[in-house]
């Protein structure tokens, strides 16, 4: 039996959470923008040579309907929080949700349970015209907050697997941190720590990024590059610390 991984997407309306789900579902893609009040979905895929069995909640963004967000959606193992590079309002309505993120880390923290794994989508890559948000403004916002960041185009299908791979691999490694008995800290995602003020972590041992090694749920590290096989996301060589974002390039950093 598939492990299951259920996962929440939040953001603003026309930020292009459905579309990104749609992708990773169907491998179909619309330009007709219908607002979302909730769907689910639930589509398998093979990483790091494991199935899983992923449930996706495609959450209401638009502020007349986040009223109806339900409690089970914060029950969720990972949220992928999404906003749009041509619209730096997308990135600042982030804030509501997660603040209903931090209160339920609170909960589990209290609880003793296994915190979700987090990651910041800067969508619609494509666009690099219209682009208001730049791709360093995107990651040091999910860094400062202790989340991984990515840029994709749902479009042109960039990053979209690669998206969902790495969330994966974060939740579990959170599962085997829970497991173990550790419990890591992360900066608030209402009040976060300015970078400089942030911890800085060692690159990771060879052991640690040899190929199938998840990599730690926390801010700071490059993430490998994957790319998509027959059997899933495999994990190849890692991809440079520092170099310019380009539209045709796949683009990850954490």
């Amino acid at each position: 039996m598939a492990d299951k991984v259920s996962i929440t997407l939040c953001g603003d309306g026309g930020c292009g959470k459905s579309s990104i789900t749609l992708r990773i579902v169907r491998s179909q893609w619309t330009h007709e923008y219908d607002p979302t009040i909730e769907d689910s979905y639930s589509v398998t895929r093979t990483i790091d040579g494991t199935t899983y069995s992923l449930a996706l909640t495609d959450t209401a963004g638009q502020e007349e309907y986040r009223g109806m967000w339900s409690a089970q959606n914060l029950n969720s193992d990972a949220f992928l929080l999404v906003y749009d590079i041509t619209s730096p309002q997308s990135l600042q309505a982030l804030d509501f949700f997660t603040e209903m993120i931090e209160m339920e880390r609170e909960v589990r923290r209290e609880r003793g349970e296994c915190w979700p794994a987090i990651m910041v989508v800067g969508n619609k890559c494509d666009l690099q015209a219209q682009r208001q948000v730049g791709a360093r403004e995107g990651l040091e916002w999910a860094k400062s907050r202790g989340c991984g960041f990515m840029e994709t185009s749902a479009r042109e299908m960039v990053n979209v697997e690669e998206t969902f791979s790495v969330l994966v691999q974060r939740v579990v490694e959170a599962r085997k941190q829970y497991s173990e008995g550790l419990r890591p800290k992360f900066p608030s995602l209402i009040n976060p720590l300015p970078l400089s003020n942030q911890p800085q972590l060692q690159p990771p041992r060879p052991e640690t990024a040899s190929a199938g090694a998840a990599p730690p749920p926390s801010a700071g590290y490059t993430e490998k590059m994957s790319r998509p096989t027959s059997s899933g996301m495999q994990t190849t060589s890692p991809s440079p610390k520092k170099r310019k974002f380009r539209p045709s390039r796949r683009f990850f950093c954490f």
